[in-house]
C-alpha cells in the first residue's frame, strides 16, 4: 500500500505537489444509486414530481458537482475538465435509480474525486426533488468503478456495476 500523500513528514496535511508530473489524459468513472418507495419511483418515471424533471435536473447537478470538487474537498487541485458525461439507469424492481459519472481531463492529477462528487451531487438532487413524498430514500453504493491515466495506469473495479454501466 502506498503511503498517504496528503501528509508531510511532520504529519501535517498539505496539498500534493504535482508540478513535476507529466500531463496525461485522465479518466474516472464513478457510480452510486438511490432507492425509494415504489410510489416515489412511479412519480419519477411518470415525470409527475412537483419540482419538475428529476433526472434532467440531477444530470445538471452532477455536472456542476464535478466542476465544484476543489471547492468542496480541501486538498483537491482545481482541474480544467475536458469532458463530463452523466448517465442514469433505473431498476423498477428495486425502485432504484443508478447514476454513472465519467470525468476527464488532460493534466497532472486524476479526476476520481470529480467523478465521485458528481455522483453525490446528482443523487442528492434526486433526494431533494423527491423528499416531500419520501424522506426515507437511501443513497448507497457510491464508489469508483474505473480510472485511467497517470503513473498508476488503468484500474477497474471487479463488480456487477461495470456491467450495469455498459447498459446505459
Amino acid at each position: 500500500m502506498n503511503p498517504l500523500t496528503h501528509f508531510n513528514a511532520a504529519g501535517q496535511a498539505h496539498m500534493v505537489d504535482v508540478g513535476d508530473k507529466p500531463e496525461t489524459r485522465r479518466v474516472a468513472v464513478a457510480t452510486g444509486h438511490i432507492t425509494m418507495l415504489p410510489a416515489t419511483f412511479a412519480l419519477l418515471q411518470d415525470g409527475n414530481a412537483k419540482k419538475g424533471d428529476v433526472i434532467g435536473i440531477a444530470r445538471l447537478a452532477a455536472i456542476q458537482g464535478t466542476k465544484q470538487t476543489a471547492n468542496l474537498i480541501p486538498l483537491c487541485h482545481p482541474l480544467a475538465l475536458t469532458r463530463v458525461n452523466v448517465d442514469f439507469s433505473v431498476d423498477e424492481a428495486l425502485s432504484r435509480v443508478h447514476i454513472f459519472v465519467t470525468s476527464e481531463t488532460v493534466g497532472r492529477t486524476g479526476v476520481e474525486m470529480e467523478a465521485l462528487s458528481g455522483v453525490m451531487a446528482g443523487l442528492l438532487t434526486v433526494y431533494d426533488m423527491l423528499k416531500a413524498v419520501d424522506r426515507g430514500m437511501q443513497i448507497d453504493g457510491v464508489r469508483l468503478l474505473e480510472k485511467q491515466g497517470g503513473k498508476s495506469g488503468h484500474w477497474q473495479a471487479d463488480s456487477n456495476d461495470s456491467a450495469l454501466r455498459d447498459q446505459c
